[in-house]
């Protein structure tokens, strides 16, 4: 697995929240935003999509879990009321690149934090992210964007 250490800027975001477990639905909402950006024509190979779960499946119930389907806007994009809107602020992040098919993204969940332990960071108290580029896409990987603080 692919690890370093980044520290991600203050995003502008436009997102679809998805309330439910997660699972296929979570796709649902990322189709949603995707169908929209192509309509802004957003979508290209610099464009970054984040996929964000809100909640941690183990202490949320499943019906109450939220998942944001995002991707980041330029100051200039006009949003409409068939879109949320947010920022994030900048953090740092360990990021752990791997293949993007269900059975690598899987292993890369087991292995994250044991691989934290040993980078030196804790995880912080936000939200982790799937972070996804065009160029990523097309050659079948994703990033998992662990937010940390030192030991």
């Amino acid at each position: 697995m692919n690890i370093k250490v980044e520290t991600l800027p203050a995003y502008r975001i436009a997102y679809v929240r998805q309330v439910g477990p997660y699972g296929p639905a979570n796709i649902q909402a990322m189709e949603k935003l995707k169908k929209w950006a192509k309509e802004k024509s957003l979508l290209n190979e610099s464009a970054i999509i984040l996929g964000i779960p809100q909640d941690n499946p183990e202490t949320t119930p499943p019906e109450h879990c939220r998942y944001d389907a995002c991707i980041v806007i330029s100051k200039d994009v006009r949003v409409d009321d068939s879109i949320c809107e947010g920022e994030l602020s900048e953090e740092k992040y360990v990021i752990f690149k791997v293949k993007h098919t269900a059975e690598d993204i899987q292993k890369a969940w087991t292995e994250i934090f044991p691989a934290l332990q040993h980078s030196g960071y804790q995880m912080d108290n936000k939200p982790i992210l799937e972070r996804y580029t065009g160029d990523m896409v097309n050659h079948h990987f994703c990033e998992i964007c662990v937010p940390v603080k030192p030991l």
